[in-house]
């Protein structure tokens, strides 16, 4: 019953129904095979495992020190896997169907306050190419929320005229992100005052470009970003991603709904962008205030 071409079976699902990435099968795969060496450590079949086995199997990655959000990756994975052989007939029921997944902390993203990501945006000065540069690059990283791989992976045409980003995500999946007209107009400034001055190659395709023609890399986005931060005054430990997370965050504590956010991400599975709908209680209290009938004082009626 456990034999190895019920598994292959399973990732060729994953590839070809479910059009998921070499790496994410790969993760699945890893998964499963800790949770075959288990069954084979129990004597059991995949027929004749019950929740109690799950459970056990979690409470012994639990022991080898394995992280929550790890133990709770792998019964999800888990949970999929006898999905799929309950639909095939393979067995009767799924023994992760009522499980709870391991409870995670709350490590919340760190985030930018709108006052914040304002000073960052009006730190370069437009004096230099490279001021216009780094403008764009900030207006584009928060109005898109894109990863920093994501922007400075970025061709000259990836942004066109109507305002809609185009990029590569994470297992080549293409997305297109909808930008604002302030980001719309500080790229068109880059394009027209800025990137022929950078360029030294009229055949190099990258959008945003160093000192020395070639395509910005990472770590040196990273280097311009802590120096803006340090310009605007923002003492924060500031990282590519935190305009990211910002993005998120703002855009729901402004009535976007989750599913869109969710899109304009990337991220395959809700429960990632679920993370962004924690808000600071201030925010919370006057949402309360403005919207449920039995908050407002009576003196205030």
């Amino acid at each position: 019953m456990n034999s190895p071409h019920i598994f292959d079976a399973y990732y060729a699902f994953l590839r070809i129904e479910k059009g998921l990435s070499d790496n994410t099968v790969g993760a699945y795969s890893s998964d499963l095979r800790q949770f075959s060496k288990f069954l084979v450590q129990e004597k059991l079949s995949l027929a004749e495992v019950e929740s109690r086995d799950v459970a056990l199997f979690v409470q012994d990655l639990e022991r080898q020190g394995i992280v929550a959000r790890s133990r709770a990756r792998k019964v999800s994975a888990l949970r999929s896997f006898f999905d799929y052989l309950v639909e095939e007939q393979v067995v009767e029921h799924n023994p992760c169907a009522y499980m709870p997944a391991p409870k995670l902390s709350q490590d919340l993203p760190q985030i930018l306050s709108e006052q914040e990501v304002l000073s960052l945006l009006d730190a370069p000065k437009l004096d230099k190419p490279a001021g216009y540069r780094d403008q764009a690059m900030l207006e584009v990283l928060y109005g898109c929320g894109l990863r920093v791989s994501e922007l400075v992976g970025l061709n000259v045409g990836d942004i066109d005229e109507l305002g809609f980003v185009r990029c590569l995500g994470k297992g080549n999946k293409e997305r297109i992100i909808p930008l604002g007209s302030h980001a719309l107009r500080a790229t068109s400034d880059y394009l027209k005052y800025a990137r022929g001055r950078l360029a030294k190659q009229h055949r190099e395709r990258a959008l945003f470009l160093n000192t020395r023609g070639k395509r910005l890399t990472r770590q040196g986005f990273w280097k311009i970003l802590k120096g803006l931060a340090k310009r605007a005054g923002i003492e924060k430990e500031i990282s590519p991603h935190m305009l990211r997370h910002s993005f998120a965050t703002h855009l729901l504590r402004h009535g976007a709904d989750l599913r869109s956010v969710q899109e304009m991400l990337g991220h395959a599975d809700l429960t990632t962008t679920q993370i962004y709908t924690h808000l600071d209680k201030g925010h919370l209290r006057d949402v309360y205030v403005k919207t449920h009938p039995r908050a407002v004082k009576e003196d205030d009626e």
